[in-house]
């Protein structure tokens, strides 16, 4: 079944994601994660996967952003082969960013030191990093926390450094793993209408898996999936 989205809009560029038979197994072959799957992901989408725990959703996510290798079946970031990527952490770092739902802030930096972290090893200069990461904090209404730990920041505040270290090298594409399950319903909120703004704002492709209903009907399309399959999917209005 192919995940590529129904509109007009997305149906006419060149998906930014792609996977054809895509299989991924654990455990030498006994368990399977994903199962003959097929999508295509359109440039300046927010797709949010759902299903059940153990259907494939992490799984996919982590594909998707080079951190687990597929067992059959082909992946294309704008038609390149992902096994013609010579680096494949070079890769996530100029064109993917991550969020988690723990967050995995290091707890004896600051929240200014968490978000460079991924531009460690980059050519740019660090003054312009460090410039970036402080538009950042201030974009997500943290300009008085960039000193602040980890311990010292709220469950919100925190996701929102994540989002700040996941955008800092400007990537394509954001993989969001339950961005959300940690946080109360009005911090919730606030992250998704932040990402959403961020998505029109810098064109992003968002991915996002989630439990959460509410936060499905946010995206522009819901893929839905069982035993490592799509079931179906359903095009969101916005």
């Amino acid at each position: 079944m192919s995940l590529i989205s129904t509109s007009s809009p997305s149906s006419k560029t060149l998906p930014i994601l792609r996977g054809q038979h895509l299989h991924l197994w654990f455990d030498h072959e006994k368990t399977k994660a994903l199962d003959d799957m097929n999508y295509a992901i359109s440039e300046n989408e927010f797709v949010a996967i759902t299903g059940p725990s153990g259907c494939g959703k992490s799984s996919l996510l982590n594909l998707l952003g080079t951190l687990e290798i597929p067992t059959g079946g082909t992946l294309f970031f704008r038609n390149q082969n992902y096994h013609d990527i010579q680096d494949l952490a070079l890769f996530r770092r100029q064109h993917i960013g991550f969020i988690f739902q723990s967050f995995h802030l290091i707890p004896t930096l600051s929240a200014l030191d968490n978000i460079l972290v991924p531009t460690l090893g980059n050519s740019q200069q660090k003054k312009d990093v460090t410039e970036r990461a402080l538009d950042l904090l201030n974009m997500l209404n943290l300009g008085g926390r960039s000193n602040h730990f980890p311990s010292q920041l709220s469950g919100g505040e925190r996701q929102r450094v994540a989002i700040a270290r996941a955008l800092i090298n400007q990537p394509d594409i954001l993989l969001a793993d339950e961005p959300t399950g940690s946080l109360d319903s009005i911090n919730a909120q606030q992250v998704l209408d932040i990402l959403c703004e961020i998505k029109q704002q810098q064109s992003l492709t968002i991915v996002m898996v989630t439990h959460d209903p509410a936060v499905a009907l946010r995206a522009d399309r819901e893929v839905r999936m069982r035993d490592g399959k799509a079931l179906d999917m359903t095009q969101v209005l916005t």
